[in-house]
């Protein structure tokens, strides 16, 4: 029976790994982006003085592996697996083996609450710190000893955990804590998998207290109960499933990495039905010089499909400020990635932000606002050694000048200021374009712009000046 209990953990574990890695690694790549772990005394300081700070420290540490999707898949499976093998020793003892099944229900609660994209993993291990004290306390102690050490972890696990360490949230209690991005959103599913604990815990207790009553239970029935467990807790997980935020995450992360034919494979395998998509779609396709040939064997959602208005969150702006810098409107593409950071709802900073900044201002001469950035990237994990490297061109108008990326952006920047509306018009494009002809992007934009519009006075306005200025 030990060796069946053993088996059912790790198709568990493993379930929980393929599932993030295969059907939802792009929702961990979006958790990753949402926040900037530093390996510094003030930032770890700033978020342990807090109430459950302690979890949140560590929800953040595993989040920045995030940005392998495998890794991040790998750590939620060992977190939601320990989290059960915890329930099944404080429920499921020897002398109580058919609980055993029951034992999953936390770890697949955790694991709906994890399908929201606004999730934090701070919850996750908010619970499994507590479960752990509560295992250690029952384990080793007995009688009053175990009493007053309950007694004494309680205000212990609300400052490092939070509240989710009681059976029952308590408003004044709760607030504040960091297991959900919007703070003033209650995590219902998070809840409700501390509170099954202790449901199960005092069932385990009925057991152990009149075993004659339940004398029936044996191990075949435990595994029958396992297998109905896993069946509707799996169906639920698929539900709650949603693949459509999925896609369109997949695409603003492909346009953040700047993956040009896997966003091309993407689009002929599935036409893309949301704006990001269909935005990022359009990107690909002119970056790889083919936008106005192949722009309408694809769908079109008008000009909110090539330049959309940039709306006030921490999401949708930033796919379309990636057009804005392959474009070299490198001021619009800043100011565009420095409010969606700031919309950010738990008011964390981004490390994909705090790098494109960088970029922009070392692109635009103000190398000391990007030495800033570059300065606390250097304190992270995966952005250092490219926070290294960047940090070396500060300056050298000359590396610059030669870089295959900053050096032909800054060509492409506008040469004149001008006032820059929330809507993209051909007039911005005309002069990104005029200021540098060999903006073949500008030039496809411009294009796609008016054929979108259907205007074909101002397209004609275009060409004759274009035509007037080529023959100078």
């Amino acid at each position: 029976m030990r060796f069946t209990r053993t088996i059912c953990t790790l198709l568990f574990c493993v379930a929980v790994l393929l599932f993030f890695g295969l059907a939802y690694p792009h929702h961990l790549h979006y958790q990753e982006q949402y926040q900037l772990f530093l390996f510094d005394s003030n930032y770890v300081c700033e978020i342990i003085k807090h109430t459950g700070g302690v979890a949140d420290l560590l929800g953040r540490f595993c989040t920045q592996f995030f940005l392998y999707a495998w890794v991040g898949a790998l750590i939620i499976a060992l977190l939601l697996s320990t989290v059960q093998l915890l329930t099944r020793q404080l429920i499921a003892p020897s002398n109580s083996p058919s609980l055993y099944g029951l034992s999953f229900v936390p770890s697949f609660l955790l694991w709906i609450l994890l399908l929201d994209e606004n999730a934090l993993l701070g919850g996750i291990w908010a619970v499994l710190l507590t479960l752990f004290v509560v295992w250690g306390i029952v384990k080793l102690t007995k009688g009053r000893i175990r009493i007053i050490l309950f007694i004494v972890a309680i205000p212990i696990l609300y400052i490092l955990v939070g509240p989710v360490c009681f059976p029952i949230p308590i408003d004044s209690l709760w607030t504040g804590v960091h297991y959900y991005r919007y703070p003033t959103v209650f995590p219902w599913l998070l809840w409700g998998a501390a509170f099954s604990i202790w449901v199960l815990a005092g069932i385990a207790i009925l057991i152990r207290r009149f075993p004659k009553h339940f004398s029936h239970l044996t191990p075949l029935t435990s595994l029958l109960l396992t297998a109905l467990v896993a069946g509707i807790m799996g169906t639920l997980v698929w539900k709650n499933t949603n693949f459509k935020a999925e896609k369109v995450m997949q695409y603003d992360f492909m346009a953040c990495h700047q993956q040009w034919n896997r966003i091309l494979d993407a689009v002929n395998q599935e036409k893309p039905n949301n704006q990001i998509g269909v935005t990022v779609q359009n990107l690909a396709l002119a970056m790889h010089g083919t936008l106005l040939d192949q722009m309408f064997n694809y769908k079109q959602n008008g000009i909110a499909g090539l330049l959309p208005d940039v709306k006030e969150d921490a999401t949708s702006p930033l796919p379309t400020a990636e057009a804005f810098y392959q474009l070299g409107m490198i001021n619009v593409a800043q100011r565009t990635v420095f409010e969606a950071q700031e919309a950010i709802l738990d008011f964390q900073k981004s490390g994909r932000c705090y790098k494109r900044l960088a970029q922009t201002n070392l692109i635009n001469g103000q190398y000391e606002v990007a030495r800033k950035y570059l300065t606390a990237l250097q304190k992270t994990l995966f952005y250092r050694y490219w926070a290294d490297e960047t940090l070396l061109l500060l300056g050298d108008e000359k590396a610059i000048d030669s870089h295959p990326e900053y050096g032909r952006l800054r060509q492409y920047a506008y040469k004149e200021e001008f006032y820059f509306s929330d809507h993209v018009t051909p007039e911005m494009l005309q002069s990104l374009y005029f200021s540098n002809t060999d903006n073949r992007l500008a030039y496809q934009y411009l294009v796609a712009y008016y054929l979108l519009t259907g205007d074909r006075e101002g397209f004609n306005h275009f060409m004759s000046i274009k035509n007037e200025k080529d023959s100078i």
